[in-house]
């Protein structure tokens, strides 16, 4: 694109490929139309999901723009998928051909009274506070009693927070705090029914940690993981209990993010799943269901964007000029590389490289300019510099 482009053709150059993207979901029936549109929603904070916008642009509208991209690029992303085409064709909508009605009503088909958090990181320790704000005792594990004292710091001043604004109380507080049970040996989750574990993203630390739970814990009893990018199918595989093994993917700070993507194996039972997904609404998030790839629905969905914004960049447009244009002609809350410093271009990296080695398009190798900048250790604002300055 020349530097001449309007912020219309730049955020239809960017939007385009993820819209057609999230039909793939839809194609593949990775995920359904509702919970794809929840997953941007909830996780980003879109104003409106994926699917619902293209029904709003229209269709035919995409479609048209997509085939024109295609012809001239040759990038496989940027063809419109067999169900865009489908749809466009019909002149019909996607909540019309999907499932406007939304997801049917869950129960607990598992027993759950007493939860275990295996971690005591601020996303352990925000889980913690979500289930315990919801009247679950809860124990968590740590490996010291410093950080064990770490998590009801975190949480107490959460609680302090909500009540200077009215939100809360000093009983509340007190409630909450009384629901919590720290300890240093994972041997205390021995009577739990469902285990949360958010540690370090490293496949061998949880595989460690999945074997040895699989030890300790009483028959029946879900493991959870918080993973965002690691094989959950090859966690549930060192388990003699794979039925019982889920993702239980939590958004950072937990306690103010209400999605949870609820990822499942090919191994992962009808009722942990069920109850996975009960449990969710029950402590006041809203789930959103798929399978075990790289990205789960999130992730998958916006890194490729934040790549293409980049690879934009790399043509010679501004990046202001385009952060404006998304915020100007998608009403999204940031643009590209505002969002890229707050999630870390390291984070934003690694996550490519996961699509890109699962997936194979060549339209989802990370961009030059990305690998450049955490090479020179400009991560973003943690580091007080990555695509703008801080």
């Amino acid at each position: 694109m020349s530097a001449s482009e309007s912020p219309e053709q730049i955020a239809q150059t960017l939007i385009y490929p993820y819209l057609n993207h999230a039909v793939k979901f839809l194609q593949d029936e990775y995920a359904t139309a509702t919970d794809i549109d929840n997953g941007m929603r909830f996780g980003c904070g879109y104003p409106v999901g994926p699917l619902a916008y293209l029904d709003q642009v229209g269709p035919a509208v995409v479609r048209d723009a997509l085939a024109a991209r295609f012809a001239e690029t040759g990038d496989s992303l940027h063809k419109p998928v067999a169900l865009l085409e489908q749809v466009a064709d019909a002149g019909s909508t996607f909540h019309a051909a999907g499932d406007a009605a939304g997801a049917a009503a869950t129960e607990l088909k598992h027993a759950i009274a007493k939860v275990g958090v295996v971690g005591t990181g601020t996303m352990a320790s925000g889980i913690v506070q979500v289930f315990a704000q919801a009247g679950y005792d809860v124990v968590y594990v740590g490996r010291s009693q410093d950080k064990l004292d770490g998590v009801v710091a975190y949480i107490s001043k959460n609680i302090d927070r909500a009540i200077a604004k009215g939100k809360s109380t000093e009983d509340d507080k007190a409630a909450i705090l009384g629901r919590l049970t720290g300890a240093t040996e994972r041997t205390a989750l021995a009577d739990v029914d469902i285990v949360v574990e958010a540690i370090a993203e490293d496949l061998a630390i949880k595989t460690e940690l999945f074997t040895d739970l699989d030890a300790i814990l009483k028959p029946g009893a879900i493991l959870a993981t918080t993973t965002s990018s690691l094989p959950i199918t090859q966690l549930a595989e060192v388990t003699q209990r794979p039925s019982d093994v889920i993702g239980m993917h939590f958004f950072n700070p937990a306690p103010v993010m209400k999605l949870v993507e609820i990822v499942t194996t090919t191994h992962t039972s009808p009722e942990v799943d069920e109850t996975t997904r009960a449990l969710t609404a029950k402590v006041g998030k809203v789930g959103v269901s798929c399978g075990d790839r790289a990205g789960f629905i999130v992730n998958a969905l916006l890194f490729p964007y934040l790549n293409d914004a980049v690879k934009l960049a790399e043509s010679g447009l501004e990046l202001g000029t385009i952060d404006a244009a998304i915020k100007e002609q998608v009403s999204l809350p940031m643009g590209p590389f505002e969002l890229l410093d707050v999630v870390g271009n390291d984070v934003s990296l690694a996550i490519e490289q996961e699509l890109f080695a699962e997936f194979k398009e060549p339209g989802l190798a990370p961009a030059a300019t990305l690998e450049q900048k955490v090479a020179e250790g400009k991560l973003g604002r943690k580091s007080g510099e990555g695509f703008h300055s801080y």
